[in-house]
This record gives structure tokens, C-alpha cells and sequence, in this order.
């Protein structure tokens, strides 16, 4: 297979932030700071507090609420000035350094006059009582110093992508009266019930991050019976969702406790999100400021991401579908991204007449009777989805000849295909592993049905014909050279027919194998497993041929691309990986969940990649450029299962909490919950034309769902814009049916390309 690579990235747009990093490398060469204090300075990044102090355009980020002080008086022409002062002190650094073609790039970016370098004071040290504040002019030495002086005070902000303990912990370090934590608690907790119903609901979400944090500070400053205390009489009052998180803090009782833990180290580097009305923020803003309740307004500052929005606040309904994950909701702006969910085109393809097509005269001698003309899937001139990417955005694989004959018979396929829906269900055929003691983990099927394969705790993986037709190995290279290369059933003669058996066992892992995925060449299969390797295996050969090794912990999940010669993997180091089957090495990383990648898929046009964490959010990644163009929050537990519709507009999750949740890709929004089912979701499936959506689970059951009317909706602009969602509970509407097998827990479901649905699962005695 020829060696595809992607297209090089552009280098990063000079930003402020590489300001700031001048700067700083500047005051150490013109020896304004000793080297040795410069180490221990750490900045928090300029994008985080910039978005953050975007989105809160009323907050005060350095007053407190009880000092009376009016929010924001002052703020904006005092940091446009130090701004401006800054950039100037970098020009003047790149001057001095000889990069003139730089310093008029960055000039012109920013806008500054020609002569604005020449507008510096004489005193070119900086000294002078007549300085910058004098006459509205600096230089560089004094800037550089200023900046030198400011980066290295104390500062409460760390740096957000570095989650090293001891700056984690120091967060805390800062903390009121112990005494008066539950005072504090009590009273914002009696405000928000007597307020308004409208904005009860939307101000109740700051409970549970602000429990947390109070809790964490009280056992860091050494106050464990209070912490005790405060766990105790609060934890009841959290919602359910949480339950499990709570037990896990519940456990940090001592200072000790804290170093090294995961959860701990979750919470604090990524800021909870809240979606809050603007009326209902300001409400918030103005108890603590006439309480002058200090360390609840900190914690607000310090540790929330506050997402304000204009107009009617949230309803309880409303809130609680989307709440759940670990770090509160998405923001808005991160699913604002263009996302190109169309599908590529498909390449041109004649489909030859079947042979019966062929036959002018049946038997009687009578001319036959015309057939309508089937649909030439493959060589209509479609026109290109104007959603689609282009079929040159990344790179894929060449169609080899042996492709072109399986979408032929894909073709053939389609045009015998039953057309489901509500009152035509498909037929369900059920694979259940018997005596499976070696423990079965994951199962998949090829595309056309031919192949199953298992994994299994022993760390085995076993593959099965479903078809007559038994799984032979190629002949050794001796043998091969004897057979005649030109011979029309040469495909045949090289298979050895003494290996022929209905199933192969794969060794290799040294752990239990809990993802496995076959190519849609049905050439290979991928395996992943507990080992922190996955496993490429020759359905040729039925040998390992290569031992792809990234991952530092056991990898959970691992898929093959619609189109082959991609694959990406996701587990327990929470780092989703892109790779290519001639690569040793990842081509993407995806960093930015929370806990533990349980599940990944490939969007149909091989653009894109979803992953499904523990976090309990579902995030959407650019294969092109490894962004995070999603996030799907809504989940009350870890997710299990992901499935995109063949369409590719559409995504449905299931987890643990039992639910089915359904998303509009383009306008990155929920648009329906599927509930029924009473124990965790681990497959999804769309039928082949998106009409039934079919989900099996650890219950014991497979439901089948009317897709086509849950996806029947109109988004409109406002929708779109704040993420106000109203979910109708509709789910036995939507209920076409539901099976239940004897003691299978189902965990793969597959619809064959004539939309007969196969399920599988281990039987529990």
C-alpha cells in the first residue's frame, strides 16, 4: 500500500501570548531579572483568561465583591495601554536583534503608525522623572522592566495545561475562616431557593463546584473535621449524577490524599462550565457583593468558566439534559466550528447486468419481460454534497481492483435491500456465544457479513465464518512458485485447502482483548487490549504482522476507517490516536478528555473521528488537524457505544445510564433522548438507510427506534445560537419494538447490507 502523508501544517500566527514569551526572553538577556528567579515564574495562558473574560464581560476579575467597587470602571483603557506598551517592547527587541522583516509584520498586524518605534524617550534607561507616564511614551527598557516585574509577583492563576501537583494544590492555599465555610454555603444556598422559579434552576448548577472546591480547600488547609463536617451536611443536596464523583472525594479526607489524585487533578485544571442567563448571573454578582461574601466570589473567579448568555433563563429540564460530565457543560464557541458531515463521492463504477438480465427469451420462448431499470448507484453523476469535504482534504487510499469487485457486489446488494420502517421491522438473527468461559469482551462483523470475530479475556482473539465457505491460509512461499500466476483461478489455487477449518484463534496479547475491528477489505483485523498495544493480524496468513505500540495503559477501543489505511485507538492514558496501517507511529494525537477513552468511531467520510469518555462527554475530532470541533455533553455516565448514521448528519450515543442520546452534527446540538433500556448501552446501529436505529444492551434486550421521525425537527437560528433545547419525552412513540434474548447481554449489533440485523453476544448461564 503506497505511504500516504498528510499535508504539512502551517506555522502559528504570531499571537500575544509569543509577546509576552519575547518579552520575558528579552528582560533575561538585558539582565533585568536574575535568571534563577525567571524558572519559577509561571503565567496562566493568555486565551483561556481572555475567553473567559469575554464571556464574562461584568465580571471584576482583581475586585472583590464587597469592596463596593464598580466592576469593570477603568479596566479596558488601563489593559489597552499596558498592551500597547508591551508591544512596543517586543518591536523594539526585534529591532535590536536585526529581524526588521518581523518587527513590519508585526507592525502592520497590530496596526501601529511607521514612526511609532521612533516615539521613545530619550532617556533610554528608563530612570528619568519625566518617564513613560510623563509624556505618554516609553521605551524598551523601561517596558521590559515593568513586564519583568509584573510576571514575576505572586500570582494566584496557574498555568491551566500543567497539572503538576504542587501547583494544583497551592490553589487552595489561600482560604478564609474555616469556621465560616458552612455560614457561606448556607446562605448562598437559602438565596437561591427563595429566588425567583426562573432563575432558581439555572443559579442551582454553582452548588456542586463550589461544594467540591470549599470541600478540597478545608482538607488541604489541614481542617478535617470540618471538612467532615461540611461533606456531611452538604453532599445530600447534589444532584444524583454526581453521586459517583462524590464517593470518590469522599475518600480525600487528609492533605496526603490529595497528591496524585486523578480526580483532583481533573477538577482543578479544567474550569466547570456553566451556562447562565444573563439576568440570573448579575442576581448571583449582586448577593455576594452586598453579603461581601468573598470566598464563594474567589472560587467563582478561580475555578468556573462562566457561560452568559441573553435571554430567557433555562428551565430545570432544560438544564439537566445537558448537565452531567465532569466539567460542567461545553461552551458555546467550541461548537461553532464548520464541520463538513456530507459524504465524499463516490468514484464511478459501471454495474454489469445480472446474468438474468442477460436472457432475451425465457423458457417457454416468449420474449421476456422488462425489468425496470435498476438504480446505477455507482455511476450516476451525483453532484458533490455541498457539506461534504473535498475528496482531496486528507489523503486516501487507492481503489485496487479487488475494492472496485466488493462495491460492485455492494451495488448488486443495494438494490435487493428491504426498505424498513415502522411497519416493515427487519429480521433479527442473533450469534450467541456459548461456553465462552475465556470471557468475551468485544465482537465484530465484516461488512459483508462473512467474517465474526471475538475477543476474549484470555487475551485470544477468534475469528469464525458465518458462510459455508472455511478459512484456508496461504500456501508457503515453496508451494507458491509452482502455481501458474496466470491461471484465471489463481485467487483459489493459492489457498492451502489442509488448513481449511470454521475457525482461527490469534495469540499475541499478553492481556484481554476489549476492542477488535476488521478492514473493509476483510484483508486485516485490529485488536486492542489491556497490554497497551493493538495488534494488526493477516486474515491471509492469520499472523500478527505488526504491534502498533503508543499507548501506556490498556487500550479500550480500536476502529478501522470506512476507507481503510487509517485506524484510531482510545484508552485509558485518555489520549485518542490516529494511525496508519505502514506507520509505527501515530499520525494524530486527540488530547482533551478527562478520564478514560472507552469508545471511538470513524465519521462515514473518514474526515473526521468521535470519541466517547468516562468524563461522560463525546468529542468530535478534525482528522486534518487534530481540533476538537464537538463537545456533547447530556450523559450521566461513562459512554459505551457511538454510531454516526450513514448519512452522516446525525451521531447517537449510549452509556451507562441507560439512555440513547441523539446529535444534530452540523448544528452541534441534542435533538432526542431514546429512553428504555435499564442497564448500560454497548451498541448502536443505523440500519443502511438511517430509517431504524438499533440499540443493544446489558440488559439483556435489543430495541428497535423509529430514526426517521426522531430526526424529523426543525433547529431554528435561536436554538442554534444559545443551545436552549426542548426534548420531548416521546420515547415509546419512537419504540418500534423490543426483544429480549434468554441471559445474552447484547454487545454488537450490525446490519447486513440487505438490512437484516445480526446481533451477538456472550451467553451467562
Amino acid at each position: 500500500m503506497r505511504c500516504h502523508d498528510f499535508p504539512k501544517l502551517e506555522l502559528p500566527v504570531f499571537s500575544s501570548a509569543h509577546a509576552h514569551f519575547i518579552c520575558k526572553m528579552a528582560a533575561v538577556q538585558g539582565g533585568l531579572v536574575d535568571a534563577v528567579e525567571e524558572k519559577t515564574i509561571k503565567s496562566e495562558p493568555v486565551a483561556d483568561a481572555t475567553a473567559n473574560n469575554s464571556a464574562n464581560d461584568a465580571r471584576a476579575p482583581s475586585s472583590s465583591p464587597g469592596s463596593g467597587v464598580s466592576p469593570g470602571v477603568n479596566k479596558p483603557a488601563a489593559g489597552a495601554a499596558e498592551d500597547q506598551q508591551t508591544l512596543l517592547a517586543v518591536l523594539q527587541f526585534l529591532r535590536k536583534n536585526n529581524l526588521s522583516e518581523s518587527v513590519e509584520i508585526l507592525r502592520r498586524e497590530a496596526g501601529l503608525p511607521e514612526d511609532s518605534l521612533d516615539q521613545k524617550g530619550g532617556d533610554s534607561t528608563g530612570t528619568g522623572l519625566g518617564g513613560p507616564e510623563a509624556d505618554g511614551r516609553t521605551d524598551a527598557g523601561s517596558l521590559l522592566s515593568r513586564v519583568t516585574v509584573s510576571s514575576s509577583a505572586p500570582s494566584k492563576a496557574v498555568a491551566e495545561d500543567q497539572p503538576d501537583v504542587n501547583v494544583v494544590l497551592s490553589a487552595y492555599s489561600q482560604q478564609g475562616d474555616p469556621a465560616l465555610y458552612e455560614v457561606y454555603y448556607s446562605g448562598l444556598k437559602k438565596f437561591i431557593e427563595t429566588v425567583l422559579d426562573c432563575h432558581r434552576a439555572e443559579l442551582s448548577q454553582v452548588f456542586y463546584p463550589l461544594f467540591v472546591h470549599m470541600y478540597l480547600e478545608l482538607v488541604y488547609n489541614n481542617h478535617e473535621n470540618k471538612a467532615k463536617a461540611f461533606f456531611e451536611k452538604f453532599s445530600g443536596d447534589q444532584e444524583c449524577y454526581y453521586q459517583d464523583d462524590l464517593r470518590v472525594l469522599c475518600s480525600l479526607t487528609k492533605k496526603e490524599h490529595m497528591r496524585g489524585n486523578e480526580t483532583l487533578l481533573d477538577f482543578r485544571t479544567s474550569k466547570f462550565v456553566l451556562r447562565i442567563s444573563r439576568d440570573s448571573y448579575q442576581l448571583l454578582k449582586r448577593h455576594l457583593q452586598e453579603r461581601q461574601n468573598n470566598q464563594i466570589w474567589n472560587i467563582i473567579q478561580e475555578h468556573l468558566y462562566i457561560d452568559i448568555f441573553d435571554g430567557m433563563p433555562r428551565s430545570k429540564g432544560q438544564i439537566d439534559a445537558m448537565s452531567g460530565s465532569l466539567a460542567g457543560e461545553a461552551k458555546r464557541e467550541a461548537n461553532k466550528a464548520k464541520v463538513y458531515y456530507g459524504l465524499l463521492k463516490e468514484p464511478e463504477i459501471e454495474l454489469p447486468l445480472d446474468d438474468e438480465d442477460e436472457e432475451a427469451e425465457n423458457e417457454e420462448g416468449k420474449p421476456k419481460k422488462k425489468k425496470p431499470k435498476k438504480d446505477n448507484m455507482g455511476s450516476k453523476s451525483k453532484k458533490q454534497d455541498p457539506n461534504a469535504p473535498s475528496q482531496t482534504r486528507i489523503p486516501l487510499p487507492e481503489l485496487k481492483d479487488s475494492d472496485k469487485l466488493d462495491k460492485i457486489m455492494n451495488m448488486k446488494e443495494a438494490t435487493k435491500r428491504i426498505r424498513l420502517g415502522p411497519d416493515n421491522l427487519p429480521s433479527i438473527c442473533f450469534y450467541s456465544f456459548l461456553n465462552a468461559y475465556q470471557g468475551l469482551t468485544a465482537v465484530d462483523l465484516t461488512d459483508d457479513s462473512s467474517l465474526i470475530a471475538g475477543g476474549f479475556a484470555d487475551s485470544t482473539v477468534r475469528v469464525w465464518s458465518v458462510t459455508p465457505k472455511k478459512l484456508r491460509k496461504v500456501k508457503s512461499a515453496a508451494d507458491l512458485n509452482m502455481i501458474d500466476k496466470e491461471s484465471d483461478d489463481v485467487l483459489e489455487r493459492i489457498m492451502d485447502e489442509k488448513t481449511a477449518s470454521e475457525s482461527k484463534i490469534l495469540y499475541g496479547h499478553s492481556g484481554p482483548v476489549y476492542g477488535i475491528s476488521f478492514s473493509p477489505d476483510r484483508n486485516y483485523l485490529l485488536s486492542s487490549s489491556e497490554d497497551g498495544t493493538i495488534r494488526l493480524w493477516s486474515l491471509q496468513t492469520f499472523t500478527c504482522l505488526v504491534g502498533y505500540k503508543g499507548h501506556n495503559y490498556p487500550v479500550w477501543d480500536t476502529q478501522f476507517s470506512p476507507h481503510g489505511y487509517y485506524f484510531v485507538s482510545g484508552g485509558h492514558d485518555r489520549v485518542a490516536r490516529l494511525w496508519a496501517t505502514d506507520h509505527y507511529q501515530p499520525l494524530r494525537m486527540f488530547s482533551g478528555h478527562l478520564a478514560d477513552i472507552t469508545c471511538t468511531r470513524f465519521h462515514p467520510n473518514s474526515n473526521y473521528v468521535v470519541t466517547g469518555s468516562s468524563d461522560r462527554t463525546i468529542r468530535l475530532w478534525d482528522v486534518l488537524n487534530g481540533n476538537c470541533v464537538r463537545i456533547f455533553t447530556g450523559h450521566k455516565g461513562p459512554i459505551h457505544a457511538l454510531a454516526f448514521s450513514p448519512n452522516g448528519k446525525f451521531l447517537a450515543s449510549g452509556a451507562t445510564d441507560g439512555r440513547v442520546l441523539l446529535w444534530d452534527i452540523g448544528h452541534g446540538l441534542m435533538v432526542g433522548e431514546l429512553k428504555g433500556h435499564t442497564d448500560t448501552i454497548y451498541s448502536l446501529r443505523f440500519s443502511r438507510d438511517s430509517e431504524i436505529l438499533a440499540s443493544g444492551s446489558m440488559d439483556n434486550t435489543v430495541r428497535l427506534w423509529d430514526a426517521t421521525k426522531a430526526f424529523d425537527l426543525e433547529t431554528d437560528d435561536f436554538t442554534a445560537a444559545t443551545g436552549h433545547i426542548h426534548l420531548q419525552d416521546n420515547s415509546q412513540e419512537l419504540l418500534l419494538g423490543s426483544y429480549m434474548t434468554k441471559s445474552t447481554p447484547v454487545i454488537h449489533l450490525h446490519f447486513t447490507r440487505r438490512n437484516l440485523l445480526l446481533a451477538a453476544g456472550g451467553y451467562n448461564p
